[in-house]
Formats: C-alpha cells, structure tokens, sequence
C-alpha cells in the first residue's frame, strides 16, 4: 500500500497484522480520488474506520486542509500515527482512538466536514449506525453540502437511507465492493 499522488506521492504504507483491516487497494483508492480529485483541495476530511489510514492520508498528500482518523484498534491508531509521522502530515492530522459514536459526540460544536469516508468492517450495520447518528443528533460536522461516501460490500443494504434523510449522489462498482455517495437532505 502506498500514497497515490500528491505531497507524500510514492511513499509506503504500513499495515496491521493480521485480519482486523482491510486495506482499500491502490487501485479503488486512484478511482476514488479520481472522482474526488475537484472536491479535494482544502477540504476537512474525515475518516472514520480508518484501519492504517491510507484514504486520510491520501487526502492529506493531495490538498485536503485537515484530516481527521476515528479508530477504534489501539494497534491500527498506532500505525496511522506512524504513516503520518513516515509522511510528514502528523501536524495536519487528528487521530481519535475510540469507537465511531463516541467520537462523533467528540466532535460536535466543529465546523462541517467536506468529505466523510467510512470504511466499516463489512456486514456488522456500522455504516447504519453511523448514519442514524447523524440523522438523529443532527450534528454541527455533517451539513447538507458535506459528502458521505461509503465504502462496503457489494451486499450492503442501503434502502434505508431515504427513510433517515439522505440521497444517494452516486454508486460506484467494482468487483467485489463499492462506493456509496450521500449528501443530507
């Protein structure tokens, strides 16, 4: 795993042993940031299940003014704040070390994000979870101009989410997963 573009372009990325993450690949990654690319520069980015942090860091290295990391692993905080450190964008960086509710809580009263990016372990309802949260709480870091993408298996069930007050921008497909777009209505 690796940045794509930007500042810290080419540098490795380390990972988690084991299971518990699952890094987006270098490929997805480019095509996320692809369509991402006009939305990106001064951006407040927020990634929640952020595993090694390779998407915030990718933002982070392309433009993005800050970046947030939700995780709830002790080991996988601990590699974020390391590619952070191998990167030179710690200083650009906010690691939270907690689970996603408890850090939303954290963040209420800041400004709205430009981009939200969660990358739930697949199948456990995290991403609706999360998504009732902010229908519910209506929090002051989610408006309707902030971009909710998703990143889950292609099984993932997302009727749901007009009954909470989001609409779907967009869906992007690949082999085995995909990309979901929400903005608040």
């Amino acid at each position: 795993m690796r940045v794509i573009a930007g500042k810290a372009r080419r540098l490795p990325l380390k990972t988690t042993a084991g299971q518990d993450t699952r890094p987006t690949t270098d490929r997805i990654k480019e095509t996320l940031f692809n369509i991402l690319q006009n939305d990106i520069y001064g951006v407040r980015f927020l990634d929640v299940f952020s595993g090694s942090g390779g998407i915030g860091i990718e933002a982070l290295s392309r433009g993005a003014a800050k970046a947030y990391f939700i995780e709830n692993s002790r080991a996988a905080a601990d590699c974020i704040r390391d590619n952070l450190a191998f990167t030179r964008l710690a200083q650009d960086a906010v690691v939270l070390q907690c689970d996603a509710l408890t850090a939303f809580a954290r963040l209420e009263g800041q400004e709205p994000f430009g981009i939200i990016f969660m990358d739930p372990p697949y199948r456990k309802g995290l991403e609706r979870s999360s998504l009732e949260y902010f229908a519910s709480h209506r929090p002051s870091f989610v408006s309707p101009d902030t971009q909710i993408i998703i990143e889950a298996a292609l099984d993932t069930d997302f009727s749901y989410t007009d009954a909470l007050g989001f609409e779907t921008a967009r869906v992007k497909t690949y082999k085995t997963n995909r990309h979901v777009f929400l903005r608040q209505r």
